[in-house]
C-alpha cells in the first residue's frame, strides 16, 4: 500500500513502512553527514520515518547495539558488516543497501616524525613537499626507531575499519610491514615494523600529542584538528592511496531488513536524497552542511575545522592548503551504490593480513559480498525516486552487474579486479598469498 504524501517534494510517495520510529547510531565523523542531512532537511519525514540519531562511544559499541536491536541501523566502517557476517570478532549477519561516501580519511604523523620524513621528500617548484607522499619517506624513520630498540606506534580506529586497511596498504607499498593477524593473536602485530592499535577517532589528536602514538589514520575532522592544534601533519589522504575508495556504509541486521522491507527501502530513499543534496550543484550546499555537522549533537567540532575538507580543500603542513575537490564525495561517481567489488576489496585485505586465516576461492568472495551488499534494495529505492521526480535516472548505474572495472588507481599502481580476488592478493608485495597462513609468529604453507 502506498499513500500520497504532501511535502517539499511535491510528488513524493510514502511507503507503508512497518516501523516508523527509528533510532540510528553514528560516530562523530564528518562522513555521518547523510544521516544528519536526511534528518535536518526532512527527507526521513518525507518517507514517514521519525528518526532519532544517537552518537556512539566507539565502533564496537555501535555494532553491538545494532546486533541487539537497541539501534535499528547505523553508520559503519565498510569492513564491519563483512567481518560480522563471516564471524571475525563478532558473528552476526549484517547487510548494507547503501554506501555512505567515498574518500574522507587521512594519515597524520607527529611533528617530530614529520621533521624526519621531510628530509626524504623532494620539494616541488613552489618549495613545498611533492604529493602524494609515499611511505618510502617514512621507512628510514621507522628503521631508525628499530635500530634504537624503540617501537613505532600508529593508531587506527578499528581492526576491520577502512582506516586499518588504508594505513596498512600505504605502509606496505613503502616496504613497511604493518603486521599480521592470526586466530590466536588478534593484535595484528606479528612481524610488524609499525605497531598498529585501536584509538577512537575523537581521541586521536590527544593521543598523538601525549606521545602514545607516532601517527594515525582517521576520518575528518580529526586530521585537520591536528593541524589546527599544531600537533601533527597529515601526510596523505586516502584519495591519494586509492582514488575514490568506498568509506562508510549504512548497516542493518539482515533480520531487520527481512522483517521491515518497506522501512529499509524508505531509509535508503531518504539517504540517497541526502547524499544527492550534499553533492548538488558542485557542492553548493556544503557550507550549510558544515554548520549542521558542527552542532554538538552531530560531529561537534569547530565549523572551520570541518569546512577545511568538506568544502574541497585540505591542509597538510600548517599553511600548506591544497585543492582536494573530491576529498569528501557523497553522491557523484555512484558513491552511494553498494558495489560487490568494493566489498571484495575489503575481504582481500582481511585475507592479506590474516584476519581471514586460510585460503578461500574466488567464488567465496563473490558469495560473501552478495550476502552483505544489497544493491537490489538500492536500485528499487532509486527507481522510486526517479518515478517521483526526486532523482534523475542517469545518476544511477542501471544495468551494472555490481562490479566496477579493474582499476590501477592506487598509490603503487597495482591493478585490482574484483572478479579475480586471489590473483590480486598474490600480486601484492607484502602479505599472505595462496595457501599461506600464520602459525605462531611465522608464515607457513604456500
Amino acid at each position: 500500500m502506498v499513500a500520497m504524501f504532501a511535502s517539499g517534494a511535491a510528488n513524493a510517495e510514502m511507503l507503508d513502512v512497518e516501523k516508523d520510529e527509528l533510532k540510528l547510531g553514528f560516530i562523530k565523523l564528518t562522513d555521518m553527514a547523510p544521516l544528519a542531512i536526511a534528518k535536518e532537511k526532512g527527507f526521513f519525514e518525507d518517507e514517514g520515518l521519525y528518526v532519532t540519531l544517537e552518537p556512539q562511544a566507539n565502533w564496537k559499541v555501535l555494532l553491538d547495539r545494532v546486533i541487539t536491536g537497541e539501534l535499528d541501523g547505523a553508520h559503519m566502517v565498510a569492513g564491519q558488516p563483512l567481518a560480522a557476517t563471516i564471524g571475525y570478532g563478532t558473528k552476526a549477519h549484517i547487510v548494507t543497501p547503501f554506501s555512505m561516501d567515498l574518500n574522507g580519511n587521512g594519515i597524520t604523523v607527529s611533528n617530530a616524525v614529520w621533521e624526519q620524513m621531510k628530509k626524504n621528500i623532494p620539494a616541488g617548484t613552489d618549495g613545498k613537499p611533492q604529493h602524494p607522499i609515499k611511505a618510502d619517506a617514512l621507512k628510514p624513520v621507522i628503521d631508525g626507531y628499530k635500530s634504537q630498540g624503540k617501537p613505532f606506534n600508529m593508531g587506527m580506529v578499528f581492526p576491520v575499519s577502512t582506516h586499518n586497511y588504508e594505513l596498512r596498504y600505504w605502509l606496505a607499498s613503502g616496504g613497511i610491514n604493518p603486521g599480521f593477524y592470526s586466530p590466536s593473536e588478534v593484535s595484528g602485530q606479528i612481524k610488524a615494523d609499525a605497531l598498529l592499535s585501536v584509538t577512537p577517532p575523537p581521541q586521536m589528536p590527544a593521543t598523538l600529542e601525549a606521545g602514545t602514538i607516532d601517527g594515525y589514520c582517521v576520518g575528518e575532522p580529526w586530521n585537520q584538528a591536528a593541524v589546527a592544534k599544531g600537533i601533527g601533519v597529515p601526510v596523505i589522504t586516502d584519495y591519494e592511496i586509492w582514488k575514490n575508495n568506498p568509506e562508510k556504509v549504512f548497516g542493518l541486521t539482515a533480520e531487520f531488513t527481512e522483517q521491515n522491507p518497506n522501512t529499509t527501502l524508505a531509509l535508503t530513499k531518504a539517504l540517497i536524497r541526502a547524499a544527492e543534496w550534499l553533492d548538488a550543484d558542485n557542492n553548493a550546499n556544503r557550507a550549510e552542511a558544515v554548520e549542521i555537522l558542527s552542532k554538538p549533537e552531530y560531529v561537534g567540532a569547530d565549523a572551520e575545522v570541518i569546512a577545511n575538507s568538506m568544502t574541497g580543500t585540505f591542509e597538510y603542513e600548517k599553511g600548506d592548503k591544497r585543492e582536494v575537490p573530491d576529498f569528501n564525495v557523497f553522491f557523484r561517481y555512484n558513491a552511494t551504490y553498494p558495489f560487490y567489488s568494493d566489498a571484495i576489496w575489503y575481504l582481500t585485505q582481511m585475507r592479506r593480513w590474516g584476519q581471514i586465516p586460510e585460503f578461500k576461492d574466488d567464488s567465496w568472495y563473490d558469495e560473501t559480498a552478495k550476502s552483505v551488499y544489497k544493491p537490489d534494495v538500492y536500485m528499487k529505492a532509486a527507481e522510486l525516486l526517479v518515478e517521483e521526480g526526486n532523482a534523475k535516472k542517469e545518476d544511477f548505474p542501471f544495468g551494472t552487474d555490481g562490479y566496477k572495472p579493474a582499476t590501477t588507481d592506487f598509490i603503487d599502481g597495482v591493478s585490482y579486479d574484483g572478479k579475480k580476488p586471489n590473483a590480486y592478493i598474490d600480486s601484492l608485495s607484502i602479505g599472505l598469498k595462496g595457501k599461506e597462513k600464520i602459525e605462531g609468529s611465522e608464515i607457513v604453507g604456500g
